[in-house]
C-alpha cells in the first residue's frame, strides 16, 4: 500500500458540515504507511467538532472496507478556520459579538460562558468587555482589582490583556475604579473600544468574543464598519418585552451599513427545574419565546439555558459554570459546538 492508495479510500469520507471529502479539503495531514499500519492526523477546523468520532469512525470503515488487515492510528489536531474578511489584527481568526435587545436578560455571564466552553474544549479565546459603561467581566472572572500591564512597542502603547482561566480578557472594568462612572459620549466610547482590539497584545487567537451593550448604539456601528465580524448571537429570554427588543438588534444586524451575518439565537432563562424534579420544567417566563423569533427570521436556535441558582453563584463568585461539569456546563458545551461548527461552514464558502 503506498500514500496515494490510503488518500484514494479517504477521498470516500466526506464532512458531515462541509460536504466535501477530507483530502480535498487538505484535513489529512502526517500520514505514514508502514505494513498494514496506517497513521495519520485529521486537522478539524475547530477543535469544538462535534462529529469527529463520526469522521474517526467513517475513515476506519473504508480503511476496513479497502483492507480488512489494515490497523489505523488516527489522531485530532485543529485549525479553526479564518473569517473571509480582511481583518486589521491578523492574528485574530474570528470575531464573535454576543448582543441583546435589552439589559438584564444574563448576556455577559452567556458570553462568559461560551468563552469558557470553547476554551475548554482546546480553542485560544480572548473575550473583550465592549459595554463600557457598566462592565461585567471583571466581576465574572474573579479580577475585578487587576489592572493590564501597559508595553511601549514602536513608541505605541499596546495593552497586556489580562488572562484567567486560559481566556485572555480586556474591559473598562480593569481601568476605572468600581466607584467611578463613565461619563463618556458616544464617540469617546467607540474610539476605545477599537483601542481594545487593535493595541492589545492579544497573541493568536481563533475566538474573540466581544460583550456589546444592551440595545443599538455607537458601539455596534463601530465594531460592524471597523472589523470583520465572523458572526452576532443574539441573546433573548422568552417573555415578550425581550423579543420585541430583539427585533431591533436583529434589524440593526441586517443593515446594509452594520451588515454581520446572525449565528443563532439564545434563549436564556427558558425553564426551571426544581432539583427534586430534574425532569419537570416550569415555564416562568412565557414558552418558546427564542424559538419563535429563530423562526420568524430563519434563524438557528443555538440552545435553552434554564434558570439555575448555580449560574448566578458561580458568576457573582468570579467562576464560570462552564468550568464546572455539570448539566449546566452539557448544555453550554453543545452551544459551543453549534456555533463553532456554524462559523466554521460559513468561512469555508
Amino acid at each position: 500500500m503506498t500514500k496515494e492508495d490510503i488518500l484514494n479510500v479517504l477521498k470516500n469520507v466526506i464532512d458531515p458540515d462541509l460536504k466535501k471529502d477530507l483530502v480535498t479539503l487538505k484535513m489529512i495531514k502526517n500520514l505514514e504507511v508502514k505494513d498494514k499500519l496506517i497513521k495519520f492526523d485529521i486537522e478539524l477546523t475547530t477543535p469544538a467538532c462535534p462529529l469527529k468520532e463520526k469522521i474517526k469512525s467513517d475513515c476506519e470503515l473504508h480503511l476496513k472496507k479497502y483492507n480488512s488487515n489494515i490497523k489505523s492510528q488516527i489522531n485530532f489536531t485543529s485549525n479553526v478556520m479564518p473569517s473571509n474578511g480582511k481583518s486589521k489584527i491578523k492574528n485574530i481568526k474570528n470575531i464573535i459579538a454576543v448582543s441583546s435587545g435589552k439589559g438584564g436578560v444574563g448576556k455577559s455571564t452567556i458570553c462568559s460562558n461560551l468563552a469558557v466552553g470553547l476554551g475548554r474544549l482546546g480553542a485560544k479565546v480572548g473575550l473583550v468587555d465592549a459595554d463600557i459603561f457598566g462592565p461585567s467581566i471583571p466581576t465574572m472572572f474573579n479580577c475585578e482589582n487587576q489592572q493590564p500591564e501597559i508595553k511601549k512597542i514602536n513608541n505605541k502603547n499596546i495593552i497586556v490583556p489580562l488572562t484567567q482561566y486560559g481566556i485572555k480578557l480586556l474591559s473598562m472594568g480593569f481601568l476605572i475604579p468600581n466607584n467611578k462612572a463613565v461619563i463618556w459620549r458616544g464617540p469617546m466610547a467607540s474610539s476605545a473600544l477599537k483601542q481594545f482590539i487593535i493595541d492589545v497584545e492579544w497573541g493568536d487567537l481563533d475566538y474573540l468574543f466581544v460583550d456589546m451593550p444592551p440595545g443599538t448604539s455607537d458601539i455596534h456601528i463601530t465594531l460592524s464598519q471597523n472589523f470583520p465580524i465572523s458572526g452576532a448571537i443574539i441573546i433573548t429570554t422568552p417573555q415578550k418585552v425581550s423579543l420585541n427588543d430583539v427585533n431591533k438588534s436583529i434589524s440593526m444586524y441586517n443593515q446594509k451599513q452594520t451588515e454581520v451575518p446572525i449565528l443563532g439565537v439564545i434563549e436564556n432563562m427558558s425553564y426551571f427545574s426544581p432539583k427534586e424534579l430534574p425532569n419537570k420544567k416550569y415555564y416562568l417566563f412565557g414558552k418558546n419565546g427564542g424559538k419563535k423569533i429563530a423562526k420568524k427570521y430563519n434563524l438557528n436556535l443555538l440552545g435553552e439555558i434554564p434558570i439555575d441558582e448555580e449560574i448566578m453563584n458561580t458568576s457573582d463568585n468570579g467562576f464560570p459554570i462552564s468550568l464546572k461539569d455539570s448539566r449546566i456546563s452539557k448544555i453550554y458545551k453543545d452551544i459551543c459546538q453549534n456555533i463553532a461548527r456554524i462559523i466554521a461552514i460559513n468561512n469555508s464558502k
